[in-house]
Parts: structure tokens; sequence; C-alpha cells
């Protein structure tokens, strides 16, 4: 592991930001045209390109597939000017990309770094997820609990009503039973179409977005972006990967992980200090999205240290091009 000492996290967040902003900047002159691969390409394009401004040794540990994707920002690509500290990046260069081709909201871009060997190498496979927000005693929720044993424990420490929790789920068929034992207690459910890195930080400030908790399977890659911010923001996520074949058995030997059963807390997700940040595409309960006035483009990025527990809302305004 990479001595943290060397990772400059405060220095180095304003330029994530930069890498964010550039990702939104390129892909929403592709919100509502109905193409998910043009408006992901020009994420991709401009957070590579700002990536390797930074004096960083970067390599890329969550990203979009296998080296032979390229020219995605591919697993195990080198990014940065290899004159700074050794880092991994975790990055989603358009969290959304249906939701930006159809003009919906939550679409963002989203990117996360910390010293070298400290985020998990997640397997591109799906994991199952559980979040709750900050102030709560570890293990009040469990991947071992039912569905409804969350809801009720959660209710318990909370000290609400059952009918005042609110759970956030990906609309999936696959979360069919799921919803229906989630609704069978009384809790209410906000389904949401894309975007569980958005859904799992909204149970950082329940007072704010009304989300309390977090079920779910989805991409691995988004869960260890998700305890990025969660590490920064406060809160608890478990995570444990999902096999459904050989094929992907095989990625996550490739990637390290032995134990394939194993439930990841937040902490063993991100074993060290890091910085998230998070760039609006379209409006969302998150980010504004990106505004367009004459001559001007204005955009709006959260952007986080868990080392100090920061939290900032930048507003970013520049020349339309």
């Amino acid at each position: 592991m990479a001595d943290a000492a060397q990772f400059q996290d405060r220095m180095l967040s304003l330029g994530l930001a930069r890498v964010s902003e550039a990702a939104a900047f390129a892909s929403a002159r592709l919100i509502g045209r109905g193409d998910e691969k043009a408006a992901d390409q020009a994420a991709v394009n401009a957070m590579r390109d700002q990536l390797n401004l930074l004096d960083i040794d970067g390599t890329v540990v969550i990203g979009e597939g296998e080296r032979d994707e390229a020219p995605m920002l591919y697993i195990g690509e080198k990014v940065g000017t290899g004159k700074g500290p050794g880092v991994d990046i975790a990055l989603d260069p358009l969290e959304g990309t249906t939701l930006t081709a159809k003009d919906w909201p939550n679409a963002l871009t989203v990117i996360a770094m910390a010293p070298a060997g400290t985020l998990l190498h997640a397997p591109d496979v799906y994991m199952e997820k559980l979040a709750i927000g900050p102030g709560y005693a570890p293990d009040t929720v469990t991947l071992k609990m039912s569905p409804a044993e969350r809801i009720a424990a959660l209710a318990k420490a909370k000290g609400c009503a059952i009918s005042d929790i609110t759970c956030c789920i990906l609309e999936r068929p696959r979360h069919e039973a799921l919803i229906a034992e989630v609704r069978a207690t009384g809790a209410a459910i906000r389904l949401i179409p894309d975007g569980d890195v958005a859904g799992i930080i909204h149970c950082a400030e329940p007072e704010k977005t009304g989300i309390d908790i977090y079920m779910g399977s989805g991409g691995a890659p988004e869960g260890v972006l998700a305890a990025s911010a969660l590490k920064c923001m406060g809160g608890q996520i478990y995570g444990q990967l999902l096999f459904r074949n050989d094929d992907e058995r095989g990625r996550a030997a490739k990637a390290g992980i032995t134990d394939l059963n194993r439930i990841y807390t937040r902490d063993e997700l991100v074993t060290a200090d890091v910085i998230f940040a998070a760039t609006g595409v379209t409006n969302g309960s998150l980010v504004e999205g990106l505004k367009r006035e004459p001559g001007w483009v204005t955009m709006e990025t959260i952007l986080m240290r868990s080392k100090t527990g920061s939290v900032r809302r930048i507003q970013y305004r520049t020349p339309a091009k």
C-alpha cells in the first residue's frame, strides 16, 4: 500500500472537480438526443484528457471494462503525468447514460481518488448493496437480515414507525420480490430507473432527500464509488459480490479476490482517505443539472474529502463553446 501521507487530498480535490466538470460539459450536448453511447464516449474522452493533466501516477481500478474495451477508461489504464503520488481512481464518466439520452433526472459524472492500493478492485459483476445514513450503531442493519427485518430494525433505531421509513430501490425485474416484501412492511419505496450511486448517497442526508435506506443489487464498481461518497459524508454500506457464471468468478480472481462470499463494509471497500466529486448532467436531487443561457454554461459539483468530512457544492460558470 502506498504511503497515505503522499496523498495530498486537499491539493488534488479541486483538480478532481475539474475532471468531473469536464465530463459533464462534454456529455451535456447530447442530453435528450437518444444516443447513449455517444454521450458516454464524450464524457470518457473529456475525463481522460483532464485526468492526464493532473500530477499523479494514477491507475483506474474502477472503470468501464477491461483493456480490450478501449477507448473507454478501462481497468488498469494509467492516467496523469506520472510525476505525482500513486493513486487509485474509481470513475463512472456518465452514471446514467439512459437518463442522459432520454433527458431524465439524476444523470451524473462521478469520480473518486484514493492512495494506491486502497480501493477495492471490484470486478464488473453485480453486487448486493445495503446502505443507511450516519448516526446509527454498526450493524444496525445487515445483509444477513431479511428486507423486512432491516426495515423494522432501522425504524426502531430511528425511533419512528415503520410507515415513516422510505427505502430506495433500483426499478428492475430482479427486484420484484424485494419490492413486494418492503411494501408489505408498510414502508414507502422510492423507485429509481437508473443511477444507484446517487440513490445510495441520498441515504447520507435523509432529512433532505427523504431516503432512509437503500437495498438491492447493481454494479459492483458503482458500489465502490458509493462507498467513497459515504466515507466522506458518513453512513454505512455493505456489499456482497454476486456471480452468475464461471466467467464472472474468473473476473474476481483476476482482480485478486479469493473469498467470493465475503460481505464488505464501507471501510473495506475504501480503506484509506478518499476524495469524491460528482457533477450534475441532468437535474437531480443530489446536484443541479447543467444550465445554458446565452453565451454561458453553469454546472454544479459536489466535492467531498473523507479526511475532514468536508462537503462543498461548487457552482462553475464558463463561456459556452
